[in-house]
C-alpha cells in the first residue's frame, strides 16, 4: 500500500474490546471470521496497530498511519501497565516473584522476564463489564493486581501470572507511558496529535 508522504499522519488511542484481533488486515484463512480493528470504525487508509493485545485481552492500544513511530512506542524506555484479574487471592510472595522476574516459555525457549513493577490492588478497577462474562464466584475467589513491564513478549503478562500460580482471567492494558486509558468506552477511540511525549 502506498501512502502519500505529503499527507499528515494521524494517530489514535483505542480501547480494544475482548474478542478482537489487533490487526486491520488478515491474510490467514484461519482468521477469516475473526473480528479486526477496522470493523470498529472507518479509520484512515494505512492505519496500523502499534504493539498488539491478544484476542482475549482488552484496553489501550495505539493506532497510527506512521510506521516510523512503532519502534519508539515498543521500546524498553516506555512502560506498559496492565490490570489483571487472577484466579485466587494473589499473595505478596507471588507479587515479589513477579517484581524480580520469572521464567516463562517462548516457543521452545525459556525466558527470564526483566524485573518489573507489580502491586496487589485493594480495589476492583472501574472497568466496563467484559463482553464475555468472567466466571462467577461459585468457582472460587478472584483478585486484581497491577503489572507494569517495559518489554512485550507474546502473552507475557498472562504467562508471568501463571508462572507464580495465579492464572489471568482478565487482562486490561490501562497505560502506555503517560497516556492513560481512563474511561474511554469499549471500542471507542480518541485522535491525538502524536506519540512524542510518552515519558515524563
Amino acid at each position: 500500500m502506498i501512502i502519500d508522504s505529503n499527507l499528515k499522519h494521524r494517530h489514535f488511542i483505542l480501547n480494544k474490546p475482548f474478542g478482537y484481533i489487533s490487526q486491520f488486515v488478515s491474510n490467514q484463512n484461519k482468521r477469516k471470521n475473526k473480528k479486526l480493528l477496522g470493523s470498529l470504525h472507518d479509520f484512515p487508509e494505512g492505519t496500523m496497530a502499534i504493539g498488539r493485545l491478544d484476542e482475549n485481552s482488552e484496553g489501550l492500544i495505539f493506532l497510527t498511519t506512521d510506521g516510523k513511530v512503532s519502534h519508539e512506542v515498543r521500546s524498553k524506555k516506555i512502560e506498559k501497565e496492565y490490570y489483571i484479574q487472577v484466579d485466587g487471592l494473589i499473595t505478596e510472595e507471588a507479587i515479589n516473584l513477579l517484581r524480580s522476574g520469572v521464567t516463562i516459555s517462548l516457543g521452545k525457549q525459556k525466558y527470564l522476564t526483566l524485573p518489573c513493577k507489580a502491586e496487589k490492588l485493594d480495589f476492583i478497577p472501574k472497568l466496563e463489564p467484559r463482553l464475555k462474562k468472567i466466571r462467577d464466584e461459585r468457582h472460587g475467589p478472584t483478585s486484581w493486581a497491577s503489572v507494569t513491564i517495559t518489554e512485550g513478549k507474546f502473552r507475557q503478562v498472562r504467562k508471568m501470572s501463571a508462572a507464580v500460580g495465579f492464572p489471568t482471567l482478565r487482562l486490561v492494558r490501562v497505560r502506555i507511558g503517560n497516556i492513560l486509558l481512563n474511561q474511554l468506552p469499549f471500542g471507542e477511540f480518541t485522535e491525538v496529535d502524536n506519540f512524542d511525549h510518552l515519558s515524563h
